[in-house]
């Protein structure tokens, strides 16, 4: 019986919030004002991250533009990327990139590109 009184006196004690709520619009329903609340938290958690990051991006766009033209190459050779496994990278530096075959292509649901002899 002591437990039943500790819970009630434990549920019946005033709940105070660590910070206040933010201002709700008239109008809104619970689940809404906890969704926005929910999203307001999480814009203010991932700003710092987001901003960090388009510092990095501006730091490497001009690397990004003198690759663009042999990045613009290579895909135009290989094509599709699905008809190829994940690089491999060998031990002496090389990268190769191995087409799948046509049964491997059959079993993920692909046709093979056709390639002219």
């Amino acid at each position: 019986m002591r437990g039943f009184a500790l819970a009630l006196a434990i549920l019946s004690a005033p709940v105070q919030a660590e910070t206040p709520a933010p201002p709700v619009e008239e109008g809104w329903s619970l689940m809404e004002r906890g969704a926005r609340m929910l999203l307001d938290g999480l814009v203010t958690e991932m700003e710092p991250a987001l901003d960090e990051m388009g510092r990095a991006l501006s730091e490497i766009e001009p690397a990004l533009r003198d690759i663009q033209p042999a990045l613009r190459d290579l895909i135009t050779l290989l094509g599709d990327i699905r008809y190829y496994h994940a690089p491999e990278k060998q031990p002496n530096g090389d990268i190769i990139l191995r087409r799948k075959t046509e049964t491997e292509l059959r079993l993920e649901g692909l046709t093979g590109p056709e390639v002219e002899l």
